[in-house]
């Protein structure tokens, strides 16, 4: 599948269709899929950069785990819908990472995600520091949350 990045490499967009299991009766894509879709485009980021899962953990003892995630459904995807599943890292430290996505089809976005998650031991699924090397690495690739437009923010009952 082909992978599209900002020039500047901050921004990681993974490619994917629906298919008929990630669906309802209905046709439209069943919410837990979505966790899915954004797994695999973090896995598919690591592994673009050159830090395959299966590689981590047997050259650094290091492995991935979700602590916290935060999803905000906008708009439905369907059978057949081609999406674009982005990846940015909103904030680096040195046992976590706090990633920023979203699920666009067509350019509209139907879904934004925050997706908290630590670095652990693979031994002991305990914290770990990743290594320095991967830590300013990733540190680089941060994109600060925009700041709020307030032109497009909507305006309380009295305005």
């Amino acid at each position: 599948m082909p992978v599209e990045q900002q020039a500047d490499g901050l921004r990681f967009s993974w490619p994917t269709r629906v298919y008929w299991e990630d669906t309802d009766a209905g046709g439209v894509v069943y919410h837990a899929q979505y966790v899915a879709f954004l797994e695999r485009a973090r896995s598919e980021w690591l592994r673009h950069r050159g830090h395959g899962q299966e590689r981590l953990r047997g050259e650094h003892d290091l492995v991935f785990a979700v602590r916290a995630m935060q999803l905000d459904f906008l708009a439905p995807a369907r059978l057949d819908d081609l999406l674009d599943v982005i990846v940015e890292i909103r904030a680096c430290k040195r046992a976590s990472v706090l990633f920023a996505q979203s699920i666009l089809r067509g350019g509209r976005v139907l879904l934004t995600a925050e997706v908290r998650v630590a670095v652990l031991s693979a031994s002991s699924f305990r914290p770990k520091p990743a290594p320095d090397a991967l830590y300013e690495e990733f540190k680089a690739l941060e994109v600060p949350k925009p700041l709020p437009n307030p032109e497009s923010e909507t305006r309380g009952n009295n305005g």
